[in-house]
Order: structure tokens, then C-alpha cells, then sequence
């Protein structure tokens, strides 16, 4: 079993749900992402997602995508991102560590080496927003040969079909965008969420993380009533943006953030 279902198993048996928050690598400094992964971990994380810098984050709104341009300033590449992995696993070899982006720079690395050079370093899993499952082909059996998870995406307005097709090729996880839009955007419907965790569970075989629109401890608690995990982003990347030059601050203020939402959870 890799870790991250090790993981959703090891919770499952505590009656426990899953929190998965998302930072940016790199940001707002690239000597900054080491010591603010442990502090996630500290504060109740369970698997981290970590956001691999992207000069066109298609997908995400105004907080990711100034967080991409912040870790964009210090140059930080995919490469930089994998030797940040490689220095957390030094000290915390259980968390599990998903990097979520976009393809190009995989692409630009070579999906071999890139699969390879994740596995050594301690990656666990891999979100790509633009590869979906019917375009994935080859590229996705790369990334199982060489032990790495594959999250999809599933949107509300996911046809039951295609969420069958998703289940295909899914491991892990699956990550439940929540609201229509881009990250960050709009208000969350934990009632609309429920119903559509019922269709996804019936043609799923792997955990159900929900993600978008949980900005606290009271939508965390919330949706982990009716998920497996809840996945927090930009929640916490306007702290690290309002600290920016502080960085001490910034990890202060994400982890209180985080803090909170694992213990409403837990409540």
C-alpha cells in the first residue's frame, strides 16, 4: 500500500478525516517551504499537497495564481521543488507529499525522468490539472510503474460517465472540486456536496477528498462530515500573501488557520 492509502486506512479505523492543506512551493520564498511543511504537519495535516510553481495556473484564481508569481521571482522550478521534498523527507518519511500542477514543466523534465526522480525524492502522489484521464495514456502508467499515485479531479458537473472513466485510472484519491470556478472562488454547499458524494462514491473505489471554498474551522467540519478529507488552499495562501515579507509570520498565521480546522474537525 503506498502511503496515502495507508494513510485514508490508518484514519478510517480512528473514525478521523483526512485534512490536506495546499502551499505553494516556493512561496513566498523557496527557503521558506521546508519549514512550513513540518509546521502543516504539526498542526494536523495528514497529507500535504504541495503546489509546483506555474507561470499560466489555468485553473486557480487570483491567490494561487499570485502565489505561483511569488515563487516564480526566486526562480523556483520543479527540480527546486523535488530537492525541497527530498530535504522534508529527511525528517518525516509517513506524511504523504502529492505535487499538484500543470504539465509543462513535466513535460519540459521528461515524464520518465521526472517519475523517477519524484519517486527517489518521496513524492507519493501527482495531481495535473490538464492531463486528464482520456489524454493521460502512457504518461499515466509512468507514473504508477514508478509508484506514484494519480489524483483526478471531479467537478459538479462531472456526468456520472465520465466520473466512471475518472475511476479508471484514479489512485489515492480523488479531489472533489466543490464549486464551480476557479479556486478560491464563490461560497460552499456542504448539501450540494453530499449528493454529489453519493453518485461519486457509487462508481469510485478510492477516499473522496473535497476541496474549494473551506475557509475555516466551521466549512471544514462541515464537509468532513460527508467527505474522507478536506483539502484547504487558498485559505491558507492569502496568510502566507498578507505576511509575505515576514515569513516567520506566515508560517504563525497557516498553521493557526490550520489548527482550527483540525480541531473542529475532530470536535
Amino acid at each position: 500500500m503506498s502511503r496515502i492509502s495507508t494513510l485514508f486506512a490508518a484514519l478510517e479505523q480512528q473514525g478521523k478525516k483526512a485534512l490536506i492543506p495546499y502551499v505553494t512551493a516556493g512561496d513566498p520564498n523557496p527557503s521558506v517551504t521546508v519549514d512550513m511543511m513540518h509546521a502543516l504537519v504539526k498542526s494536523g495535516a495528514d497529507i500535504i499537497e504541495l503546489g509546483v510553481p506555474f507561470s499560466d495556473p489555468m485553473a486557480d484564481g487570483p491567490t494561487i495564481q499570485l502565489a505561483c508569481e511569488r515563487a516564480l521571482e526566486h526562480n523556483t522550478s520543479l527540480r527546486d521543488v523535488l530537492a525541497m521534498v527530498a530535504e522534508f523527507r529527511k525528517t518525516d518519511d509517513k506524511t504523504p507529499l502529492v505535487l499538484m500542477g500543470y504539465l509543462n514543466p513535466v513535460e519540459a523534465m521528461g515524464y520518465e525522468p521526472f517519475a523517477q526522480a519524484a519517486n527517489q525524492a518521496g513524492v507519493d502522489g501527482v495531481l495535473m490539472v490538464d492531463m486528464p484521464p482520456e489524454e493521460s495514456g502512457e504518461n499515466a502508467q509512468v507514473f504508477a510503474d514508478n509508484g506514484l499515485d494519480i489524483i483526478y479531479l471531479i467537478a459538479p458537473t462531472t456526468t456520472n460517465e465520465r466520473i466512471a472513466e475518472i475511476a479508471k485510472f484514479s489512485s489515492g484519491y480523488v479531489y472533489y472540486v466543490s464549486i464551480k470556478g476557479v479556486t478560491g472562488s464563490a461560497s460552499l454547499d456542504v448539501a450540494d456536496v453530499e449528493q454529489n458524494l453519493v453518485r461519486i462514491r457509487e462508481r469510485v473505489n478510492v477516499p473522496v477528498g473535497v476541496g474549494f471554498g473551506i475557509k475555516d474551522g466551521a466549512t471544514a467540519a462541515a464537509v468532513a462530515k460527508v467527505a474522507d478529507g478536506v483539502i484547504v488552499g487558498s485559505a491558507l495562501v492569502n496568510k502566507i500573501a498578507e505576511n509575505a515579507t515576514q515569513p516567520e509570520k506566515a508560517i504563525t498565521e497557516v498553521t493557526s488557520v490550520l489548527s482550527e480546522m483540525r480541531s473542529a474537525m475532530d470536535a
